[in-house]
């Protein structure tokens, strides 16, 4: 998502602010932006829509210079994509200058109140009202100082955000201000920078400042002074930063698979930003490359991945026929082109790919390219090749992956598929307004809900030490939790080398009920969505299935929706999470497993980030 740097210093700031944006555009952009300052008291602005070469053109042909100043790289939510709208923005008298990461979530009463006060908006950004509300509390209070009206105003936000802002009232000062999406401070020898991550401002220093929620940074060309929102000071020990820029991105957590982990609320949310009318559920597909004609004439559709992907492509069929009533197809793109497949131009064909350079999903879209079929990347890479020749993109926003065992893709990726699954359902005519409304409210609350899940991090932790030692597991679900049993599964023989596999649970009586003993660990996932035919049916079956399992003294650890008292009866170890949508919960199902996977590793002494034989990105067949 969007991208914040800022430098107060002696260098050309219009270079550090333009390096700075380059390091950030792996997070995906559409517009950027930069505001530049000097002791004088003026500030001057350069945006442009599109990639950063329209900006640095610009800034080429009208040039900048000053001793501070604060860049961005925008993706859009509130607002289209267009250099009116790009960050910086200004207050109405132009003396107040900021960029946000985020959502301002009560943006519309906050925006109506100023505007009745006499405020002019300009663009359609929910970002716009944090340069009016600072310029309010400035001169509402016999000129505050700059840091003061930022206090000021980031208590009347509610939503997530990382502001940071400069006024030619209070020249020669940065101000920023976390509450969310992360911000660094960079100490130089006299001169200091503020960025959204590390890769911004690595190549200029080591010595960073990490805030933490609720902080602010005042800096200047004196040093940076931190406190709390409430004005309370506050300390905090820089880190000397040793690693290369990609072991930068660490930030505190022992490996970058449990910070990814972790990360999955924020990325669940910023794949949905800006992609669904909170008022009514519409999703909107703006930046997905297709019209809303083209998506109507779908007859059919194919879905091609390999690994974690392809699993979240099958939970993916059970969503499209669920909500848009059309035919789906998951193929291994890795054997696809292998058998003469059917498709044409009444197909949509759907790739999923966390890196965009997967050799054998690219042959695979080159193969239905070829037979005539338009084809949609789900992609977490801005810009790689799988996005560069598909018509469409919709891209996922989980940041960047370092972990070789995905997990905030996977989920990423099973938000953005059923984003695409209820639009279909609402350009075909099959989900109701009422439906979409009641979606939406479920999407929203998801993210939520996942912050819950995480924390059963003890609980699994705890698991681990009990089957650690274990030499074989078995995963087991029905519909779309079957996905999540494969994932499951994978995950665990993916990092700690442990056999594991996964089964549809009505398959479990035709072979895999002959491994079953008092060794063998099986992970069922029994939720259910209380009203839900079709979930209560899966329900009783799956109570069967465990009933069956501890008749041949197989060890159980259950997956249950919160409040279950059914399995608790039988199951030997229990694992609560939120009630959730049917298509939606397997996003809630997984973090156990891969938390489980990861303590279990860990226990083993496994190298959970990088496993023996991996790579991030298959980029050979």
């Amino acid at each position: 998502m969007c991208g914040i740097v800022g430098y107060i210093g002696p260098k050309p700031v219009s270079d550090v602010l333009l390096e700075g944006l380059q390091r950030l555009e792996y997070r995906g952009y559409d517009s950027a932006g930069i505001a530049i300052g000097n002791p004088q008291g003026s500030i001057d602005i350069r945006r442009a829509s599109g990639k950063l070469i329209n900006l640095e053109q610009a800034v080429r042909q009208q040039p900048i210079s000053g001793t501070y100043g604060i860049g961005h790289t925008r993706w859009a939510t509130h607002g289209r994509p267009t250099e009116e709208n790009a960050h910086p923005h200004r207050d109405c008298r132009g003396e107040v200058v900021v960029v946000h990461n985020g959502i301002v979530e009560n943006y519309l009463p906050l925006k109506r109140k100023l505007t009745e006060e006499g405020h002019r908006f300009v663009t359609e950004t929910d970002t716009e009202i944090i340069a009016h509300l600072i310029e309010k509390h400035m001169h509402a209070d016999h000129m505050l100082p700059l840091e003061e009206a930022v206090r000021r105003t980031v208590a009347e936000l509610r939503g997530v955000f990382a502001v940071v802002a400069i006024t030619s009232r209070d020249p020669g000062k940065i101000v920023a201000a976390r509450s969310g999406p992360p911000i660094v401070i960079g100490l130089g020898d006299k001169e200091f920078f503020v960025a959204s991550d590390i890769p911004a401002i690595l190549f200029h220093t080591r010595d960073m400042l990490f805030l933490a929620d609720g902080d602010m940074a005042v800096i200047t060309s004196s040093g940076v002074n931190l406190t709390d929102l409430e004005g309370h000071a506050i300390q905090r020990d820089p880190q000397h930063v040793t690693w290369d820029p990609v072991q930068a991105q660490k930030g505190g957590y022992k490996h970058f698979m449990l910070k990814e982990i972790f990360e999955q609320p924020q990325a669940l949310r910023d794949t949905v930003l800006g992609r669904i009318h909170p008022g009514t559920g519409e999703v909107t597909l703006d930046d997905w490359g297709f019209t809303r004609e083209e998506f109507a004439s779908i007859q059919q559709v194919k879905i091609l991945a390999c690994g974690t992907s392809w699993h979240a492509g099958l939970a993916g069929k059970y969503m499209i026929e669920s909500l848009a009533r059309l035919p789906v197809e998951v193929d291994y793109a890795s054997e696809f082109r292998y058998r003469d497949p059917i498709v044409g131009p009444e197909s949509l064909t759907v790739v999923i790919t966390q890196s965009g350079e997967t050799a054998d999903t690219l042959a695979a879209q080159r193969e239905s390219k070829q037979k005539g079929s338009k084809t949609l990347a789900i992609c977490n890479v801005v810009g790689s090749m799988v996005t560069r020749e598909a018509a469409g993109t919709l891209y996922t926003h989980a940041g960047p992956e370092i972990g070789v065992a995905s997990t905030k893709a996977f989920t990423s990726q099973l938000t953005a598929l059923f984003l695409l699954s209820l639009y279909l359902g609402q350009i075909r005519g099959k989900v109701t307004a009422s439906e979409s409304m009641a979606l939406a409210q479920e999407l929203n609350q998801l993210s939520d809900k996942l912050r819950k899940v995480l924390n059963l991090n003890r609980k699994m932790e705890e698991l681990a030490k009990t089957f650690f030692k274990s030499q074989n597991f078995l995963y087991l679900g029905r519909g779309i939790h079957y996905p999540i049993a494969l994932e499951g599964a994978l995950k665990l023989k993916e990092i700690s080398y442990i056999h594991a596999e996964g089964y549809p649970a009505g398959e479990m009586k035709h072979g895999p009920i002959a491994l079953i003993d008092e060794e063998l660990p099986i992970v069922v996932i029994a939720t259910r969505q209380p009203g839900n035919a079709s979930s209560e049916m899966a329900y009783e079956k799956i109570l069967s299935n465990i009933k069956e399992v501890k008749a041949r003294e197989g060890v159980v650890i259950a997956l249950v929706t919160a409040g279950d008292r059914d399995v608790k009866e039988s199951a030997d170890h229990v694992i609560e999470i939120p009630a959730s949508n049917e298509l939606l919960a397997p996003i809630l199902e997984v973090v156990p497993l891969q938390l489980l996977a990861y303590h279990i590793a860990v226990r083993r002494g496994c190298d959970v980030d990088q496993p023996r034989n991996l790579a991030k990105s298959v980029t050979v067949e």
